[in-house]
């Protein structure tokens, strides 16, 4: 029985990747502070704080484990320093970084190959910028965490692997949960660009299947973990939302000039919605050479959908808040094209 570590464990990526490694066999402990979510039945919860040193000594007294995911590293000093303190509990580390460590994200497609952005593996939470439309500190700085992690572990006992946008049942951001709800209601329907935009978000359950099976092998390595280039459209997220709430609304769409030109904010006030080339151009061909399958994005909407009818509603944090276009302006905008 293959032992893991899952730093957090209670929240979308987390949860996910702690309830199929259950269901899988592996023996898991998950470290946390037990703020976030409810801990996955059959786990050995251990609670405690990532930045407090007392803690990290206890928790790596608590092993060893074959593995250990960070799903919950965002700085690199903290990164390096969970890292170093593991060390002798662990023979590998998988680290849950982003396509955002590119220097060329959202602008350009991209391999595993394209330019990094720099960042010190010992860099704090002030290190990078943020560029409008390109770096950002978030992206800066898990960069040098996966340098921490490398460093620490050498490459052949590290594996970094680089979701882009990922959906499914549990996510706190809402950019599925957004478009769901809006649909299910029903009328006219503000659609952004152009109907034929390839998209390739993933789902939630196959980046946590991707990453056990990385961990099981003992595959290292760096790998972009994103549904296929030019598989599913943007007209198809919402026909598959359409189908999961059982409305049939009426989609206008409304090309990406007008709507930056009238100043809808692409990503949040329309969640998916980004007119950069790059965004939906990320290759993942060396992850699918590795195992990673996805399955169709239309079972990802109604999985989400169905989810969303037996919670309380999607979770929320502080990203929620700034995702969707309020109605009073949707109307505007479709109003002023008539």
């Amino acid at each position: 029985m293959t032992s893991l570590l899952v730093l957090g464990g209670t929240a979308f990526v987390g949860r996910t990747l702690v309830t199929e490694a259950v269901a899988q066999g592996f023996e898991v402990t998950t470290f946390n502070r037990g703020r976030t979510g409810t801990d996955v039945p059959g786990v050995r919860a251990i609670r405690g704080d990532r930045l407090v040193s007392k803690d990290l000594t206890r928790l790596a007294a608590s092993g060893p484990w074959d593995a250990v995911a960070d799903l919950s590293g965002y700085v690199p000093r903290n990164v390096l320093t969970v890292a170093r303190t593991l060390a002798p509990a662990t023979s590998r580390y998988l680290f849950m970084s982003t396509v955002s460590v590119y220097a060329d994200w959202p602008l350009k497609p991209l391999t595993e190959e394209s330019l990094l952005l720099e960042c010190p593996p010992d860099a704090d939470e002030s290190y990078g910028v943020d560029v409008e439309d390109g770096p950002t500190k978030y992206g800066y700085q898990k960069s040098g965490c996966e340098t921490a992690a490398r460093i620490t572990f050498g490459e052949d006992r590290t594996t970094v692997l680089r979701p882009g946008v990922v959906l499914g049942p549990h996510e706190y951001v809402g950019r599925l949960p957004w478009w769901l709800q809006r649909i299910a209601q029903g009328g006219r329907v503000l659609a952004p660009g152009s109907p034929s935009r390839t998209i390739q978000p993933v789902d939630v359950r196959d980046v946590a299947l991707f990453a056990l099976r990385c961990i099981a092998d003992d595959i290292s390595g760096s790998f972009n973990v994103t549904a296929p280039i030019d598989g599913d459209t943007f007209e198809g997220l919402l026909r598959y939302c359409a189908d999961a709430t059982g409305t049939r609304p009426d989609f206008a769409w409304v090309p990406d000039d007008i709507l930056i030109r009238k100043g809808v904010r692409q990503w949040s006030e329309i969640p998916l919605w980004r007119s950069f080339p790059g965004v939906w151009q990320v290759d993942s061909s060396s992850a699918y050479a590795h195992g990673l399958i996805c399955r169709p994005l239309s079972a990802t909407v109604a999985d989400t959908w169905k989810w969303l009818l037996r919670s309380a509603g999607p979770q929320v944090n502080e990203r929620s808040s700034e995702i969707g276009l309020d109605r009073s302006r949707e109307r505007e905008i479709l109003a002023s094209l008539a």
